[in-house]
């Protein structure tokens, strides 16, 4: 292996830890407004890094093996089953809007937070059926929000980390 390959795995390694931790500190956050499962996100500032300096199969990496550590860990693989499902559909979106080259970070930040939140309510309307589609929008408007603040502070790292170069 050489020494660039060491040196992204590496990089993907502690992004992975990061964020463990950062999805630990917001699983002790009270619920945002008292509505369940909104939260601020800030755990896939990692992954949004991964995909930008990194590439999409390490950031998918990165986001699974944090899903299911913090399954095992604090949530439960219920839980687990969620988060896959959004975090798939959000990469997959987040990734293709970067290749085209349209949309700035927190562009593909906001429409990743969005397609996460889709992913959980298509399994949640298996789970408990076609009644839930009515907290869609309140899910919606959340993971834009948190799309947002997760993307200003990941394009406020790039802009550091390229000048840094």
């Amino acid at each position: 292996m050489n020494k660039e390959k060491i040196r992204r795995l590496a990089t993907a390694g502690m992004l992975t830890a990061v964020m463990f931790i950062i999805g630990y500190v917001e699983s002790l956050l009270p619920p945002f407004f008292s509505v369940p499962g909104i939260k601020p996100g800030f755990a896939n500032i990692p992954v949004m890094i991964a995909i930008y300096t990194l590439d999409w199969k390490l950031a998918a990496a990165m986001s699974f093996t944090r899903i299911l550590l913090s399954g095992i860990t604090f949530t439960g693989m219920f839980a687990c089953i969620y988060s896959l499902a959004g975090a798939v559909l959000s990469i997959t979106v987040m990734v293709i809007l970067k290749h085209v080259k349209k949309f700035s970070v927190t562009g593909v930040s906001m429409a990743g937070g969005a397609a996460h939140n889709l992913g959980q309510i298509i399994v949640a309307s298996v789970v408990v059926g076609k009644a839930i589609w009515y907290y869609f929008p309140v899910l919606v408007i959340s993971g834009l929000a948190a799309g947002l603040m997760t993307g200003i502070v990941t394009g406020c790292i790039l802009k550091i980390k390229k000048t840094s170069l």
